[in-house]
């Protein structure tokens, strides 16, 4: 074969390689989330006035240039509350050992302010690591924030001076404009945050 027609049919070997790879791209539909919901179009949350860990005010901004995991619960919480923020904790860790980049931030709402001060939310979520986000406040202002992402939440019958909480058990995913982007729905697994938030993370809206 002469040099000049060996050319050509390497070219045209290289151009239909490259256009087989191309049609099994445009074929082969993007990773999807296994267990988390996501949203067509994510949406703005609510105003609130609150209180962080520090007894510093935040607000709506407070979500915003991060992505962020947010469960609502109560520092008092017997089982579910515990046990979902350790399993937070160790995805985030599986996700940094996997060079995972960005980290999502873990943030716990208080549905209990009456007793949850910034004091004791601040030991509450550093107890499951370092950069947690607690936040507290008001009741109203704690309704504004739950009502406007469909968080229930109702306190029990007084026993004995105590009681418990009853409350939504999702897991919030927030990008980083500050908007409900996605949800995990209860129970959770450490697997389940680990295959998805990657994927999650990368989508554009």
């Amino acid at each position: 074969m002469k040099p000049r027609n060996a050319f050509i049919a390497l070219v045209a070997l290289i151009a239909i390689a490259m256009g087989t790879w191309t049609s099994y791209r445009l074929m082969t539909p993007p990773p999807a989330p296994q267990t988390a919901t996501v949203f067509p179009a994510a949406t703005a949350l609510p105003e609130f006035s609150l209180l962080d860990q520090y007894g510093n005010p935040v607000g709506r901004e407070v979500f915003e240039g991060q992505w962020d995991l947010v469960f609502f619960g109560y520092t008092h919480c017997p089982d579910i509350c515990p046990l979902t923020m350790q399993t937070l904790a160790s995805a985030r860790r599986r996700l940094a050992e996997s060079g995972q980049d960005p980290l999502p931030r873990i943030v716990f709402v208080s549905v209990d302010p009456e007793r949850d001060t910034p004091d004791l939310m601040r030991q509450y979520v550093d107890y499951f690591g370092d950069g947690n986000l607690g936040i507290t406040g008001e009741p109203d202002e704690i309704r504004k924030l739950a009502g406007g992402l469909g968080i229930y939440y109702e306190k029990t019958a007084v026993v004995d001076d105590t009681y418990t909480v009853d409350h939504s058990a999702i897991v919030i995913v927030v990008n980083p404009r500050g908007e409900f982007h996605a949800l995990f729905g209860a129970p959770h697994e450490v697997a389940n945050f680990v295959h998805d938030l990657p994927i999650i993370m990368v989508q554009k809206q």
